[in-house]
């Protein structure tokens, strides 16, 4: 099968093999270097730590965890920021290594801290996106302006400079780009931070009905229990950078027991989802 996608020059294909998962890690690892260890002291923090899941095409798989357990670190990896230091990753039957340019061109990523010109309007810096994109001004306004307000933005506020709206209104923002060319493969890294319960609540539903509607797969990671329970398909429990549990949250209840999946998360961790952030894991050399 060949994906056709467009870029600022055109349009350009990427084959892809019918019947292979849409992300497929494998005993993924990654190191960091802490302070003592640029000092002499060898210390070294293992922030992903043999990681392998699979996600299935057209699903919206959840990655539930702490702060600080590896999710951001991982979604990094997965969206070709990070190389891994041990294992592989592929998108769609591409390795994120070696075919690289061809896997940034069926995902894209959210963040917490998304960039943007501040000084510009939504409307404008989407705009601006749109063409990066090779979406001309005039097709992509149109399009811009109903995924705005279907996030919950007013039609007013969309000429406003960013720096007058809100973190969260930003963020709304952050997650409309990511909209614009329909990636295959959407990789959303805590995508509901800093949103009032309204907010949050479109921007789930928004989530759902584009995978509903648009063939799209979605990674998600998230610490609120709620929104993993509320949207995902399946739930992978990242803990000190393991995967400790994985399955539908019927699956974990019957693994893990327990009526919710808070007292699935209990079992699985040791600890409660609301806790202090999970401490550094650091081997000394």
């Amino acid at each position: 099968m060949a994906i056709q996608v467009r870029e600022a020059d055109g349009t350009s294909e990427v084959k892809i093999e019918s019947g292979v998962a849409a992300l497929e890690a494998r005993a993924v690892r990654k190191v960091f270097s802490g302070a003592r260890a640029v000092s002499g002291g060898g210390t070294t923090v293992r922030a992903v730590d043999d990681v392998s899941l699979v996600v299935r095409r057209g699903e919206i798989y959840g990655l539930l965890g702490a702060n600080g357990s590896g999710k951001s670190t991982l979604i990094r990896v997965f969206s070709t920021l990070l190389e891994p230091d041990h294992g592989e990753v592929s998108i769609f039957g591409l390795d994120v290594a070696r075919d690289e340019l061809a896997v940034k061109r069926l995902i894209n990523r959210v963040s917490v801290e998304a960039s943007f010109f501040k000084k510009l309007s939504a409307m404008e810096n989407l705009v601006y996106a749109g063409r990066l994109y090779g979406l001309a001004p005039e097709t992509s306004r149109p399009k811009i302006a109903a995924i705005l307000r279907r996030l919950g933005i007013e039609t007013k506020r969309m000429s406003e400079p960013l720096e007058k709206l809100s973190r969260g209104m930003q963020q709304k923002v952050a997650i409309a780009r990511a909209f614009l060319t329909a990636p295959m493969l959407l990789l959303l890294d805590e995508p509901t931070t800093g949103l009032d319960i309204r907010s949050k609540r479109e921007v789930q539903t928004f989530v759902r009905d584009l995978r509903d509607s648009h063939d799209a797969t979605i990674l998600l990671t998230t610490h609120d229990l709620d929104e993993a329970a509320r949207l995902a398909d399946r739930i992978g429990i990242l803990h000190q950078g393991r995967l400790v549990a994985e399955g539908t949250a019927g699956e974990l209840a019957a693994r893990h027991g327990g009526s919710s999946l808070e007292d699935v998360f209990m079992t699985a961790t040791g600890r409660r989802i609301e806790e202090a952030d999970e401490p550094e894991r650091t081997d000394k050399a």
